[in-house]
């Protein structure tokens, strides 16, 4: 069973969120990512609330910007810090301590798994992060690799000022692909049903500002012709390494995030499992569910 909840927090910010679990159980979050929302975990939320698996609070917010959260729109307002300082506050409003037992990211969630994880170690007790670079080796591909340059190129569309008026228009025309490219569809793994387009309809509808303001945001993006890649900030060591017992989940499909942002992820994160996952693209939540389930329930079980 799903509830549903706007939850306001000290900083101003409201989030709306989606929860199963009894309240006062070990924390589970949750952090979708783009072009998504909330609602794309729910059948992991039903899965870790059960009591045969773990009985867990499971909470995954909308994050600022997206569905009915707080859309600021100050540009500046998506810093990487801000979102991380959210979860942050939305944990201690479900946690006596403050503490999640487990954070699990994807994508643009995974950014700022990666970030909360570096930055409040003590307050997560296992991360899991679902196709989403690592900011170490992500900053050495967007610097090195044509390859990772080429692919991540969307990234300067989605931060053009015109972005969210050409993604929504004639039915979201230019978001479906972000889908399809990769499989989606009837001819492929056939998750994005009719009644999935209507959910993904819904949540743009209530506006796309945010979604690229991450973009327009963030200095981790491919040069554009003209530019190099002095751009590209190389954050200190100190910002990159993670403590916290980690399971990378990687779908070597994805068109988007080359297998090369695994190389060295080791360096920076001495507590880590890796599965890398053949025939799967960066939609493997929706295309193999039961699996993701399994695998996080069995990293959560063995002991650090």
């Amino acid at each position: 069973m799903i509830e549903t909840f706007q939850r306001s927090l000290p900083n101003g910010t409201t989030l709306s969120c989606r929860a199963a679990g009894q309240p006062g159980r070990p924390l589970m979050v949750f952090l979708h990512g783009f072009p998504e929302a909330a609602f794309i975990w729910d059948e992991l939320l039903e899965y870790f609330s059960d009591p045969a698996h773990g009985g867990y609070r499971c909470v995954a917010p909308n994050l600022r910007g997206f569905e009915k959260s707080s859309s600021p729109t100050d540009v500046a307002a998506y810093k990487a810090h801000l979102l991380i300082q959210d979860i942050q506050q939305l944990a201690a409003t479900e946690s006596a301590d403050g503490t999640m037992a487990a954070l699990v990211a994807h994508d643009w969630g995974g950014a700022f798994g990666w970030g909360y994880a570096n930055a409040f170690p003590q307050q997560v007790g296992r991360l899991v992060i679902i196709n989403s670079p690592h900011p170490g080796t992500f900053t050495r591909e967007l610097r090195n690799s044509p390859a990772q340059q080429q692919a991540s190129a969307y990234m300067n569309f989605l931060a053009r000022p015109d972005a969210e008026a050409l993604l929504a228009a004639d039915d979201f025309k230019r978001m479906w692909p972000f889908f399809l490219l990769m499989k989606a569809g009837p001819d492929g793994f056939g998750w994005l049903t009719e009644e999935v387009k209507q959910k993904y309809r819904e949540v743009w509808s209530a506006g796309l500002t945010g979604a690229c303001n991450l973009y327009r945001v963030t200095p981790m993006k491919p040069p554009l012709p003209g530019q190099t890649i002095d751009g590209i900030p190389v954050l200190p060591r100190e910002r990159l390494v993670v403590e916290v017992p980690t399971f990378v989940f990687w779908a070597l499909d994805d068109a988007a995030l080359l297998p090369g942002l695994l190389e060295g992820l080791e360096d920076y994160v001495p507590k880590l499992e890796l599965k890398k996952v053949p025939n799967a693209t960066h939609w493997i939540v929706h295309e193999q569910p039961q699996l993701v389930a399994r695998e996080i329930e069995g990293f959560l079980q063995r002991t650090p």
